[in-house]
């Protein structure tokens, strides 16, 4: 058999992978060393847009129930006085769900399990270790180890994915340099199950202390983190010791009250891979980026990983678009990467500060800025729009690189309970779209656009009030009735009256004529379809 995609890896990013590619029709091999799920949490936040390509997954509603919303962050001084503050976007929510996101990652990474198990066409290779990879212009051929009898294997794919972790055997096979950001620093990460009543914050807290800087993190249920930096002249083999894991906890909480569920030393990193894609092998995840941890982001870039090459390999495997498509993911994504971990490095630089004069300086610069209004406190202006790739390219290109928001949508006429809405993605196909205000705007694409979108297979919709938008689905355009105005309020602030948005809910770019709208078309058509005709 010759699959679709190989994917080396089975974490959170293989796993997300192996559900979006075999929801967009394709076959898929997954091989991974181990034998089951690391049964112990590692990463403990994402955002919005992770839930999104989660729900994309069919699995949102499943996931939820292992998750809280974030309940922000403050940054406490050398006096113990909030001197920074970093809060969630305030409802509405643009994409539906909470904008930040606590989990329990062994419990989600078990959902995302249960989704491929559902998939006839992902075949899942446990206990196989990938031990060597050639490929040519027709595909790629893998060979897996079972790590239990030690015989060997080979599987063959069309591509190859290495969602394998920071210690990637497929980036290291190509010799893929990666990139020092300039961050290096020892930290130790202590999760705990708290069993007994006890008071800790209500919110996460940076403590910016030079005599022992230090995070907590407050997860889903009973469920709580500290990070603790490592100072200059501890070694990590000491530090982690479990008699000083107590110790160290003890600053924060009774130990006798709390059930420690794991502890492990860390060496907090910023690299990136020079190259994400080499012939027709590809790196996702922690294989081609690292950040450190302090905006909550290392996951979830990697999950956006998986979202930004699905929809782009389903065009080139199974709808014939151009292969340089598939050179957008590296050219969108690592910009995306490079600039989240220079804010995290730079959120870090704050909290580790070790010297106490330049200490009381930083405090006295940020709550300078805190109290005068200057200081940007939401979380989610952190995260960068796409640069370049698959987008609108015009230098007054309007929305192009930014999320496209998610309305609730009305199951019928006068429906007012929750119970009654769906999630728009969850009516429509992750297919290119174009949605708008009015018909109207629907009427502006000339023939010549309206054969482009055919052979696109894209969809059509027209987003409104109640009393604006209603009946079935007419001249292939759906009307679909929103709850609230998040839509109309969003192309409002564009000034616009038609949005093209892509397969990962990605806007190509916004058009307030028909000109505009089907300039935006026919740019589509040039980048997805070049090579059919």
């Amino acid at each position: 058999m010759i699959y679709d995609a190989l994917i080396v890896g089975y974490g959170p990013v293989g796993a997300t992978m192996a559900n979006l590619a075999a929801r967009r029709g394709l076959r898929v091999a997954v091989v991974d060393a181990a034998l089951g799920i690391y049964d112990k949490p590692r990463a403990l936040t994402f955002d919005h847009e992770v839930m999104r390509i989660f729900q994309a997954c069919g699995l949102a509603d499943r996931i939820w129930q292992y998750t809280a919303p974030h309940p922000g962050t403050h940054y406490l001084g050398v006096d113990g006085r909030v001197i920074k503050k970093v809060e969630s976007l305030p409802p509405p929510y643009p994409l539906a769900w909470p904008p930040t996101i606590t989990f329990v990652q062994p419990e989600v990474e078990r959902v995302l399990r249960e989704g491929v198990a559902a998939r006839a066409s992902v075949d899942v290779l446990l206990g196989q270790r990938a031990v060597a990879f050639t490929q040519d212009d027709d595909g790629v051929v893998l060979t897996v180890r079972d790590v239990m009898r030690d015989t060997e294997r080979v599987l063959q794919g069309r591509i190859l994915l290495g969602c394998d972790g920071a210690n990637s055997f497929v980036r290291k096979q190509l010799a893929i340099p990666l990139e020092d950001l300039g961050f290096d620093e020892w930290w130790m990460v202590v999760d705990v199950r708290v069993k007994q009543p006890v008071e800790l914050p209500p919110r996460c807290i940076q403590y910016c202390w030079p005599s022992r800087p230090a995070t907590f993190v407050p997860g889903p249920g009973s469920l709580r983190r500290w990070e603790i930096k490592l100072l200059p002249g501890e070694r990590p083999e000491d530090f982690g010791r479990e008699e000083n894991v107590v110790v160290q906890i003890s600053r924060f909480v009774d130990p006798s009250r709390v059930q420690i569920w794991r502890s492990a030393v860390y060496r907090f990193h910023a690299l990136l891979a020079q190259r994400w894609r080499h012939g027709r092998v590809f790196l996702l995840g922690d294989a081609c980026h690292q950040t450190p941890p302090f905006l909550g982001q290392g996951m979830c870039a990697g999950i956006r990983d998986a979202g930004n090459l699905a929809w782009k390999l389903a065009m080139v495997l199974r709808e014939g678009a151009p292969d340089t498509l598939l050179d957008t993911y590296e050219a969108e994504r690592k910009p995306h990467v490079r600039t989240l971990v220079a804010t995290a490095k730079e959120f870090g630089q704050i909290i580790g500060q070790l010297d106490p004069e330049a200490a009381r300086n930083r405090d006295d610069m940020l709550r300078g800025q805190l109290e005068r209004g200057e200081a940007e406190t939401i979380r989610q202006r952190f995260i960068p729009d796409l640069a370049a790739g698959a987008t609108d390219s015009d230098p007054q290109a309007r929305a192009a690189g930014t999320l496209f928001v998610q309305p609730e949508i009305r199951l019928y006429p006068g429906a007012d309970a929750r119970s009654d809405t769906v999630l728009m993605d969850d009516l429509l196909g992750f297919r290119f779209l174009i949605a708008t205000t009015t018909a109207q705007a629907q009427a502006w694409l000339t023939p010549e656009s309206l054969e482009i979108w055919c052979r696109l297979g894209g969809e059509r919709v027209v987003i409104g009030s109640a009393g604006q938008v209603h009946g079935p689905p007419r001249d292939e355009i759906r009307y679909l009735p929103e709850a609230d105005t998040l839509f109309a309020d969003w192309m409002q602030q564009l000034d616009c009256a038609a949005v093209v948005v892509r397969p990962d809910r990605y806007v190509f770019g916004a058009a307030r004529d028909a000109a505009q709208l089907n300039r935006l078309v026919a740019a589509v058509g040039r980048q997805v379809l070049a090579s059919r005709s």
